[in-house]
């Protein structure tokens, strides 16, 4: 499944494998090894009565409760394959993290971002290690937050989008980081920000685009700016074209939306 963009094979690939339901958790590592992609994905039955469907969650280092283009790669998969929802339009997944509600808007899928496990600023001795790795100065950083809801996601904000564009991090002396940066395009751009995702903590060194990142970041930005609805620019660097659609409905929800396209279909034999 190619996720987050409108052209097919300009966002974020994920191997979505229909039947799990035989492979232990060693297999799905081998195959997530394997694929190399960002993650890789597993669907089984749900254990919850309220779910469609129940996925586990790989990356090449591990497995995440959580994150957000595969939840959405899933869930298109899943509908593709004849999947029916419970409740007509809106999709509920079983993950490590709970129940997470996708909603179907003609071709577009929005995902519910979950809660933050953990937020608050950033401590100084992890801001340190943050600024020494992207190799910018202290002043660089407008604002910066744990938006963790599962992976691990902390975030530096910049002052603009072309200051993200050029980081050159430089990640071996801090293996274990799980860090963005996001930067504000000037107004009237056709997106309201541009998104890094780095993530070399579970093996993955830049994420193409990246869904809980967002997502979590959407919670901040809405809570601390007000800021409800804007799209997100993301993947340029690795010459990828990432679109991501953020919007609040009024109960205060966050969605987390983008397109979804099938690129390989098959049989694996695993």
């Amino acid at each position: 499944m190619d996720v987050f963009s409108s052209t097919p094979y300009l966002g974020n690939p994920v191997a979505v494998v229909l039947d799990g339901s035989d492979l232990d958790d060693a297999a799905m590592q081998r195959v997530a090894k394997w694929t190399n992609l960002s993650e890789s994905t597993f669907l089984l039955p749900p254990t919850s009565p309220e779910a469609d469907y129940r996925v586990r969650i790989f990356t090449p280092g591990g497995e995440l409760p959580f994150a957000g283009h595969p939840t959405l790669g899933s869930a298109h998969a899943w509908l593709q394959d004849g999947g029916q929802p419970q409740r007509g339009d809106i999709i509920v997944q079983e993950c490590a993290a709970g129940l997470v509600e996708v909603r179907r808007d003609g071709s577009l899928l929005s995902f519910a971002a979950p809660a933050t496990r953990r937020s608050g600023e950033l401590e100084d001795d992890y801001l340190s290690q943050v600024i020494e790795a992207f190799g910018i100065s202290r002043d660089k950083v407008l604002a910066h937050q744990w938006v963790d809801n599962g992976p691990g996601w902390s975030v530096v904000q910049l002052p603009t989008a072309q200051d993200v564009l050029d980081l050159e991090p430089d990640l071996s002396q801090t293996p274990s980081l799980m860090v963005g940066a996001i930067g504000a395009y000037q107004e009237g751009s056709e997106y309201a920000f541009e998104m890094r995702t780095f993530a070399p903590g579970v093996g993955v060194a830049e994420d193409p685009v990246c869904g809980s990142m967002n997502a979590s970041v959407g919670q901040w930005l809405n809570r601390t700016t007000g800021v409800s609805s804007y799209r997100v620019s993301q993947g340029q660097r690795l010459g990828r074209a990432g679109e991501i659609t953020i919007t609040s409905d009024t109960n205060g929800t966050v969605w987390v939306g983008g397109g979804t396209t099938t690129c390989f279909h098959g049989t694996a034999t695993i």
